[in-house]
Formats: structure tokens, C-alpha cells, sequence
């Protein structure tokens, strides 16, 4: 398994459930990404406003010090991750982090989004967020899952997918 896990996606794609779900699945710590957003950025957020990349720089570089900061048990971290440069910033902290992409279709999305209470990520971001969303590419270490379905049949996909390609 690596030792750097972050699961990403736009927001409402289960990230953190499903990050969690996996770090007790594999024994492995978890950090929501969210609450390493400085007040500003999640003040910005929530007043519907999408953050700039000069907004995510420096929680990035968070992201990727917590998992860099891993040693005795893999580290996983929820952290939307959308475009090839900020999973760059993270590697150029933690070089060996694997990336598990978390996809649903939109409907399922807005609705997630709609039914979630006390979030500070509004639904009218889910547009700026898919339309930021530059998917793993063939150079990057990662996987990419449909997160419908339910946590623990995700979790499950998401381990076979890892055991498969540490064995290759």
C-alpha cells in the first residue's frame, strides 16, 4: 500500500467519507483537507466565491507537509486536488503520493451537495469545481473511481484497485 494517499474530486464526490472510511479500512491515519483551509479561504467559500490558485498555494503545501510528515502508518488526506499543478505542489512535498480520483455524475453530485448540512462549500461552486477538474493523467500515480453506490462498495473498489497495483 503507499505510505501517501490523497483522495480527490469536486466537492461532493465523498472524499472525506470515503477517505476515512479507507484509513480505518487500512489502518492508515486521515486528515480532512478542509480543515487545513486558513479562515479566509473558507470565509471566501462559503460566501460562494471560488478560491484562486494564490488562495490554495499555501494550504497545499499544508497538504503536502502532512503527508510527507507520515512515518510510522500511511497517511491519508481528502483534498479536492483538481488541477495537475496543485497535485504537483503536493508531490513536491510528498513525491510518492497516490491519487484516487472520485467521480460522479453531476445529478448526484448537486444532490450530495443539497443534502449535506453544515458544510461551509456552497452548492453554487459545483460548476467552478467541474469546470477546474483536469483528471489524472497517464504520468501521475493514481486511480480513478466512480464513488456511487455507497462508501463501503467504493472503499472496496478503491483497496482491490491498490493491492492490484502494488502487485504489478
Amino acid at each position: 500500500m503507499p505510505q501517501s494517499i490523497v483522495v480527490m474530486g469536486v466537492s461532493g464526490a465523498g472524499k472525506s467519507s470515503v477517505g476515512q472510511a479507507l484509513a480505518t479500512r487500512l489502518g492508515a491515519s486521515f486528515v480532512d483537507g478542509d480543515t487545513l483551509h486558513p479562515e479566509a479561504n473558507i470565509r471566501k467559500m462559503a460566501s460562494g466565491v471560488p478560491l484562486t490558485d494564490d488562495d490554495r498555494w499555501p494550504w497545499l503545501h499544508l497538504v503536502g507537509t502532512k503527508l510527507s510528515a507520515s512515518t510510522e502508518k500511511p497517511t491519508i488526506v481528502a483534498c479536492s486536488a483538481l488541477k495537475r499543478s496543485y497535485r504537483d505542489a503536493i508531490r513536491t512535498a510528498a513525491p510518492a503520493t497516490t491519487f484516487i480520483l472520485l467521480k460522479a455524475d453531476r445529478p448526484a453530485l448537486q444532490d450530495r451537495l443539497t443534502q449535506r448540512p453544515g458544510h461551509f462549500m456552497p452548492a453554487s461552486l459545483l460548476t467552478s469545481q467541474l469546470e477546474t477538474l483536469e483528471e489524472l493523467q497517464t504520468d501521475e500515480s493514481g486511480l480513478m473511481v466512480e464513488s456511487t453506490g455507497g462508501i463501503d462498495p467504493t472503499v472496496e473498489r478503491i483497496r482491490r484497485l491498490l493491492e492490484q497495483s502494488a502487485a504489478d
